[in-house]
């Protein structure tokens, strides 16, 4: 169910593509990297997708009832959407934990169902990961955006995640 879960996430970028505002970069690579992992991973059964996918729901869960709550134009203080790239964050340190344990317990000479080359991929995923989302919450949250060099965005462009009136960047 998580593999064939991947494909309707693609929706919210083709809202985003509809609306005619910019895709950024974390954004569509997540969605495409994801995707594409989880079909990798399906075929194996690996033994850390267990973790993976639990991470991945808790943190969507929260994220897209926020998108909802935000498309109902509620006003959702913006700690919220701080704390949903925080648990990004977390979960992108939770799942590099979990391909290092999976490697030394494979190391050990004990049974993990993950090969090596799925605990590589995954690592050079998860620090990609978390890498986009340091770079987007220190642009988001931290940094004036005059600060980094881009000009202020106009009225109603702002990204989600900077003001919460519209879907230019995403959370994810």
């Amino acid at each position: 169910m998580f593999t064939l879960s991947k494909v309707p996430e693609l929706g919210d970028t083709v809202f985003i593509v509809l609306r005619k505002q910019p895709l950024i970069f974390l954004h569509w690579y997540h969605h495409v990297t994801v995707l594409l992992y989880a079909w990798y991973s399906y075929s194996d059964y690996i033994a850390t997708a267990r973790w993976f996918v639990c991470m991945n729901y808790l943190v969507h869960s929260v994220m897209y009832s926020y998108y909802a709550l935000k498309a109902l134009k509620f006003r959702v203080p913006r700690w919220v959407a701080m704390s949903i790239t925080t648990a990004q964050l977390a979960q992108m340190i939770m799942g590099a934990a979990v391909n290092i344990w999976a490697y030394q317990v494979k190391q050990a000479g004990n049974e993990c169902h993950v090969s090596y080359d799925n605990i590589k991929i995954s690592l050079l995923m998860y620090t990609s990961y978390f890498v986009l989302f340091a770079r987007f919450f220190r642009r988001a949250y931290v940094v004036n955006p005059k600060q980094v060099g881009a000009q202020p965005a106009k009225k109603g462009q702002e990204s989600l995640a900077y003001e919460g009136k519209s879907s230019k960047g995403k959370l994810e």
